[in-house]
């Protein structure tokens, strides 16, 4: 079963960290890396990994679950939604443009250059 990809939180962006966890999640979920009955880590173990207060992934979560993204099966955990609703086009257009952008900075953080990133994807294919 997929597991949710590990990120970090941008702690000098300014934006609210839920609001961060539900963008990664989102992304994650457009761009097929988290298809629908992926079970999310508990809100405890994500709160540890990222090492902020858990009262903030439970904002997450609600706020995924009322956007249909995610579904809270009391006892079983919280899990992607067989049916997530579709972004309009616009909005997939942005929300992909984003995900490349910070995707494109990390690998940079990491000392990689624009032309190994095809190299560098073809080699953990098969991890993602």
């Amino acid at each position: 079963m997929p597991k949710i990809p590990e990120f970090t939180l941008d702690t000098a962006s300014g934006v609210p960290f839920y609001r961060q966890i539900i963008r990664r999640i989102a992304d994650a979920v457009l761009a097929g890396t988290l298809p629908p009955g992926t079970r999310l880590p508990t809100i405890r173990s994500l709160a540890i990994q990222l090492k902020i207060n858990p009262n903030t992934i439970a904002k997450a979560y609600a706020e995924l679950e009322l956007r249909g993204i995610v579904t809270t099966q009391v006892g079983s955990g919280t899990f992607i939604s067989e049916n997530t609703p579709e972004p309009a086009q616009a909005e997939r257009d942005t929300l992909l443009q984003n995900l490349l952008r910070r995707t494109v900075l990390e690998f940079a953080a990491l000392g990689i250059q624009k032309d190994e990133i095809p190299a560098v994807l073809a080699k953990y294919e098969e991890d993602l």
